[in-house]
């Protein structure tokens, strides 16, 4: 009779816990927003390999976010829930695990700052009638990084380089990141005088733009954009002299010097208080902001013992050294160039270009905007860039969407929100057309 009450108790006992750790386990969940956990198995059957893996991943996930207690607002301000235990970053995610590129129910929703400034230029951009560009033209998406919370992490987690943190370790990445300098003025300052257009001029490095003649024009502008190996030496006439902002990578600053050198190029443009912009494209950038912002040499990867200041000419001032945000990245990808080769193997490679990029944080940041040397209809006429001296013919690389970005650079133009220049080659015996811009 003993042994039966004993049995009794335990089995009370027994009842009592599991229903207390059921009250306890509903009333955590229920302060997990549901948008941060609804996009973690939104395709996530046919995008990822093996279904252990599959399981094994998600089951990963989804604890890493119930640990995180945040929810993401579309305005992307971090709430943490009172009582909620420490963050810490989710499991890393790996690109092989998926066959294509993941889309997250929140692969939309990007850092927003406060309102930008309102133009009084009746020529801008931001006054477009294209009701295609309105809906997609984000005009305070965030542009530049800064430091980063764990919340933050988390999500971008979820996004490939340079779309996000994917792959990468947090300390590693952190030691780079928590030195990146907070932008304490505008990219652009605002105009003086009864003018107030900002007008900016894009120059790439295209073919189309040999013997073109478009230097004057360019440098006409207020605000000159280039970007890679922006050779300007010898071809003034062509292509100006003045930069107002240099946007490249560790991979584009350094290489350019190597495959331009025969052409005259010697370094990366250095114009008195110039400003630069790196897209963080993959660890080895993070690596060169270390060495870079330290002023010492890059400690490892592809540019270990690289002393990064020197590639600047001395005009390396953190003051005037942005890094693109993640957020402003995927808003291009994701809103003007989502190319269909993000669904094949190789989605992991596939981005924008250089040049794309550029001119969208110029239709972020100016009125107006002319794009040179850039990829037109008869690309196929001129040498993949300016500085040869005779034609090569352009290569398209499968990372980059070139046929895509040259549509959008026509769509753009033909609505008037951006200037494109364009040249028609004279059949021989007729006469010159003159350049559309």
């Amino acid at each position: 009779m003993a042994i039966q009450t004993f049995r009794g108790f335990s089995l009370l006992l027994v009842i009592s816990v599991c229903t207390v750790l059921i009250f306890l386990t509903f009333g955590h969940l229920s302060s997990i927003g549901w948008n941060a956990f609804s996009g973690l198995t939104r395709q996530v059957d046919e995008e990822m390999v093996g279904s252990g893996e599959v399981e094994e991943n998600l089951t990963k996930i989804a604890d890493s976010t119930k640990t995180n207690g945040a929810e993401v607002k579309s305005d992307q301000t971090s709430r943490t829930t009172p009582g909620a235990v420490p963050e810490t970053p989710m499991p890393v995610l790996s690109r092989k695990s998926f066959k294509k590129a993941p889309r997250w129910d929140f692969d939309d929703i990007y850092n927003q700052d406060a309102p930008p400034r309102q133009t009084t230029c009746a020529e801008s951009l931001r006054n477009s009638e294209d009701e295609g560009f309105k809906k997609a033209f984000l005009p305070n998406v965030r542009m530049f990084m800064h430091r980063t919370n764990m919340s933050e992490w988390n999500r971008l987690s979820h996004f490939n380089n340079p779309f996000g943190f994917m792959e990468y370790k947090h300390d590693e990445v952190m030691l780079a990141v928590n030195l990146i300098p907070k932008p304490n003025e505008p990219l652009l300052p605002p105009k003086t005088g009864s003018d107030k257009c900002l007008r900016c001029a894009v120059v790439a490095t295209g073919g189309i733009l040999n013997g073109s003649k478009m230097g004057k024009e360019i440098d006409a502008h207020d605000y000159v954009f280039r970007m890679n190996g922006a050779a300007i030496k010898g071809y003034e006439e062509d292509v100006g002299n003045r930069t107002s902002v240099y946007v490249h990578t560790a991979h584009s600053i350094t290489m350019s010097l190597k495959l331009w050198r025969k052409f005259g190029y010697t370094s990366a443009p250095k114009d008195e208080g110039i400003k630069y912009v790196l897209i963080p494209e993959g660890m080895r950038d993070f690596l060169w902001m270390e060495g870079l912002f330290k002023g010492e040499r890059v400690t490892a990867g592809q540019f270990k013992n690289n002393r990064p200041r020197n590639y600047y000419s001395g005009q390396y001032n953190e003051t005037r050294f942005y890094v693109l945000h993640q957020d402003f990245l995927r808003y291009v990808r994701n809103r003007f160039l989502n190319s269909p080769h993000l669904n094949s193997s190789f989605w992991p490679f596939v981005r924008p270009t250089n040049g794309a990029f550029t001119i969208f944080l110029a239709l972020q940041t100016c009125d107006t905007v002319s794009a040179y040397g850039f990829m037109t209809e008869d690309f196929r006429k001129y040498s993949t860039y300016y500085v040869e001296k005779f034609k090569s013919n352009v290569v398209l690389y499968p990372n980059h969407d070139y046929i895509m970005e040259k549509n959008l650079w026509k769509r753009l133009h033909d609505s008037k929100i951006i200037n494109l220049y364009q040249k028609t080659l004279p059949e021989k015996g007729s006469p010159s057309v003159s350049p559309k811009h």
